[in-house]
């Protein structure tokens, strides 16, 4: 059996090796509170079959890709049309007072504070019940599209 001298760290391996250990720490995606300063968020419009002067913001992420957040104000007495989604939608009314009905559904009535799930594809419509704008701060799962469903 032949044996092997033992061998000897390098100078500093542990300083190196302990560094390393300490990345995926540094690694991790850090909270964040973004104050709502005027002008802060940037908006965009909606898509053509929405209603007039219908825009979006975005606090978070890109609409094109998966797990965005968006506020949506809908001027006090206006519609939603029915429309579809490919993504589910999770939702927090921010102001206003809204109706949402949901294919063979019976309409739910959300005020400020109420968390609602929209289902992917499944149609669905709005009207916001209050003469003030009702916000919603939706988060969606899929990128964001919508699609007008006409009613049967």
């Amino acid at each position: 059996m032949t044996r092997r001298p033992p061998t000897r760290a390098a100078p500093g391996l542990g300083a190196v090796l302990a560094a390393l250990c300490a990345l995926p720490a540094a690694a991790e995606p850090q909270a964040v509170a973004d104050p709502p300063e005027a002008g802060a968020l940037k908006w965009g419009g909606c898509p053509g079959f929405m209603s007039e002067g219908c825009r979006i913001a975005v606090p978070h992420g890109d609409p094109a890709a998966p797990n965005a957040d968006v506020f949506y104000p809908v001027p006090g007495g206006a519609e939603v049309p029915r429309h579809r989604r490919t993504s589910p939608e999770r939702m927090v009314l921010v102001s206003g007072e809204m109706r949402a009905t949901y294919h063979r559904e019976d309409p739910v009535r959300l005020r400020p504070g109420t968390y609602a799930r929209g289902p992917a594809e499944k149609p669905h419509s709005a009207a916001c019940l209050s003469s003030e704008p009702c916000t919603l701060f939706i988060a969606f799962v899929e990128p964001i599209d919508a699609e007008a469903v006409p009613r049967h």
